[in-house]
């Protein structure tokens, strides 16, 4: 059931595991067939690729939406970006969502022999990135043309004020990632639900009114018939010092049964502006049943 004022739930699936061809075109049937909205692609050094991933994805399923999550921005020129942006939004006949960061991976650059800038120098590259596509694909002489006049949706995704502030100002939809604040380049915590309404209160202010769809990366998704206990092991396996209550109230990390966990995602949906949640291949199968739950009310 959708509340007056409140967006229909979308549900996602990040792709990290790397296969062989079979192996990807079973599981990117599987997504469609269990339901989800998107199938998304990461973008990070040992994983597939992500435009032939996706075209491939595209030629063996019908109906899901084809995704980025999220390419590192300064791992590419944006003209040479537009036009793989433009060539893969055809082949997948216009289902392509382009999803975009500021990269966050110290090592990733390193490997790729690339420098690894400031975040405020990554962040320029993003909005660079974002104006340059956008001009490019307003041009009628472009080619190759987009599928989708004036190019794919844009979903940014990152949790910085000026990241979020570009989003706020160009993106269809809104990724937050739900961690804390680190030092830049250092290993990524999950934030606490305040820290997170935090973050999407700031987004919505800077709206304006501008209507934006609101997107959360889960992490850990545990079906079972005991919430309690299976926080408490969860607490346990966590270094940071946050604590079990604080714990049980995130919205990275959904546990209880299904009927719990689809309770927990309406509640985040009201409290957050949260609408689609995402999750990582691991927990593919886990979440299904909450997403045909709460798909069919």
């Amino acid at each position: 059931m959708v509340s007056d004022g409140e967006k229909a739930f979308r549900f996602g699936v990040n792709l990290v595991r790397p296969g062989s061809r079979d192996e990807w075109v079973a599981k990117c049937r599987r997504v469609e067939e269990l339901g989800y909205h998107v199938l998304s692609v990461a973008d990070h050094l040992g994983i597939a690729p992500p435009f032939p991933a996706l075209v491939l994805a595209g030629a063996v399923t019908e109906r899901v939406r084809l995704n980025t999550f999220v390419l590192n921005a300064p791992f590419y020129r944006p003209s040479l970006l537009a036009r793989e942006v433009a060539g893969t939004d055809q082949f997948v006949s216009g289902r392509l969502e382009l999803g975009l960061g500021a990269g966050y991976v110290k090592e990733e650059f390193e490997a790729a022999g690339m420098p690894f800038p400031g975040a405020g120098a990554r962040v320029d590259h993003l909005e660079l990135t974002i104006k340059e596509l956008a001009r490019l694909y307003a041009d009628p002489e472009y080619a190759p043309k987009p599928a989708q006049p004036g190019g794919p949706p844009l979903m940014i995704g990152g949790r910085g004020d000026r990241l979020l502030s570009l989003a706020a100002e160009h993106a269809a939809t809104i990724a937050f990632s739900g961690m804390a604040k680190v030092r830049d380049g250092a290993p990524l915590m999950l934030a606490t639900a305040d820290a997170v309404e935090e973050r999407t209160r700031f987004v919505t202010e800077r709206l304006a009114g501008r209507d934006a769809e609101f997107n959360l990366l889960v992490q850990l998704v545990q079906v079972t018939e005991d919430r309690e206990g299976a926080l408490r092991e969860i607490h346990a396996r966590l270094s940071d010092s946050m604590t079990l209550d604080e714990l049980a109230e995130i919205p990275t990390v959904l546990v209880g049964t299904v009927e719990e966990i689809a309770e927990q995602l309406v509640a985040h949906r009201s409290r957050f502006g949260f609408s689609y949640f995402t999750v990582l291949e691991p927990n593919l199968e886990t979440l299904a049943p909450v997403v045909e739950l709460l798909c069919r009310r």
